[in-house]
């Protein structure tokens, strides 16, 4: 089993990324959803080899990939930030995008929404935001084996 934790629109929120470094460490994979990339730059330091960065529409410079395909245990993952996909107005055409490119999940931000749906044959996951802005601050623990694969949305506020 592998364990991948999923952050979203962190927003220079340094104090809710630290809290959440004994989860890093414990982890497989660190994926970051883009706004702010240099966020996730910082953890990429902390934790080398394990962190995938995802460019936001307010990450200046773009310190990471517009976005990714990866597989995991069997699982096709599709990552981006989700405002080249309009998912302020629906996800369909991130999941058609996930969908053409055999993903089993898709992962965005953009919304700060922690959601949970699925769509075209796809879960769609939403993290959530770690913005000091939130009323809600959350992330996405994500454990995958054997091609199956399962999400629980933690809140840390």
């Amino acid at each position: 089993m592998k364990s991948i934790i999923v952050i979203s629109d962190t927003h220079g929120n340094a104090a809710a990324v630290e809290k959440l470094y004994p989860v890093f460490g414990e982890c497989d994979l660190i994926i970051h959803l883009g706004d702010t990339s240099s966020d996730g730059a910082r953890i990429r330091s902390a934790f080398p080899g394990k962190v995938r960065l995802i460019n936001g529409n307010c990450d200046i410079p773009r310190l990471g990939e517009d976005e990714i395909v990866l597989e995991c245990e069997g699982v096709k993952i599709f990552a981006c930030h989700g405002d080249r996909y309009g998912v302020k107005r629906g996800l369909q055409k991130l999941a058609e995008k996930a969908a053409a490119e055999g993903a089993q999940i898709a992962l965005y931000g953009h919304t700060h929404d922690a959601r949970e749906e699925n769509a075209e044959g796809v879960a769609l996951f939403n993290p959530g935001t770690l913005s000091r802005y939130a009323a809600r601050q959350s992330y996405l623990y994500l454990a995958v084996y054997n091609g199956k694969f399962t999400g629980k949305i933690v809140d840390i506020s």
